[in-house]
């Protein structure tokens, strides 16, 4: 059987004397699946992606994603993981300012020592793929907000990372610019990238995705898969 990108076994997360934000959850992401996380504000789904993330650790339970034990790690082994295990997309892009798009895109590859000859050759194939090549030299500040997420993505995707983690990528655009981003996603997955949304938007969730988990006061409510027709009889 497929190794998992992600599998959570019994995953709990507690923050002060409130009700756990995540309460003995379990959830596998095999490869290849585009997965929403859906719920409200409050419900679990932020934290539930930081520990995929690993920028949180679960109170107990285990996380392991690609193979890699992320709730054991440390500071330097949680960064390593950061750089080489998942590409993260968010709502407002996290684009630094003073970079061109080029060199944004390229960073994620120069801080895992990538030589930059061969940096600027992946990411100049990316924002080729992802069709904004032609802002290689601008600067994110000149760029549309769909332009801006299309980088976001570039550079997500640039240590080639068996998993992409999308929090809200729609939530800071217009609706042309939001279904843009949603097609992207739909077409990279169909490729074989593995893609977690969390979101509280079932429109982009139907969208882009093909299963859909809703968390609901930190515990799994509903999972619900692609259903696959059964074979027909041979007559």
């Amino acid at each position: 059987m497929t190794t998992p990108v992600i599998e959570l076994r019994g995953v709990s997360r507690r923050y002060d004397d409130g009700p756990p934000a995540l309460d003995d959850v379990s959830l596998t992401v095999r490869p290849g699946e585009a997965v929403a996380i859906l719920g409200p504000s409050g419900s679990g789904k932020s934290t539930l992606l930081n520990l995929v993330a690993g920028l949180d650790r679960p109170d107990t339970g285990t996380v392991t994603v690609d193979g890699v034990r992320v709730d054991g790690l440390g500071e330097a082994g949680s960064a390593l993981y950061r750089r080489s295990k998942i590409g993260m997309v968010f709502q407002f892009f996290n684009l630094l300012d003073d970079l061109t798009v080029a060199d944004n895109v390229i960073l994620p590859a120069r801080l895992s020592g990538t030589a930059r000859g061969e940096a600027a050759r992946r990411a100049a194939e990316l924002l080729e793929l992802l069709g904004i090549d032609r802002h290689a030299r601008a600067y994110p500040g000149r760029l549309s907000g769909g332009e801006r997420q299309r980088v976001a993505v570039a550079r997500a995707l640039m240590n080639r990372p068996p998993l992409l983690l999308a929090d809200e990528p729609t939530g800071a655009l217009d609706a042309a610019a939001g279904q843009d981003v949603s097609g992207l996603l739909t077409r990279l997955n169909a490729e074989g990238q593995t893609i977690v949304v969390v979101t509280h938007d079932l429109a982009l969730a139907r969208a882009c995705t093909r299963r859909t988990v809703r968390i609901a006061d930190g515990r799994i409510a509903e999972d619900v898969r692609p259903h696959v027709a059964a074979p027909e009889a041979t007559r």
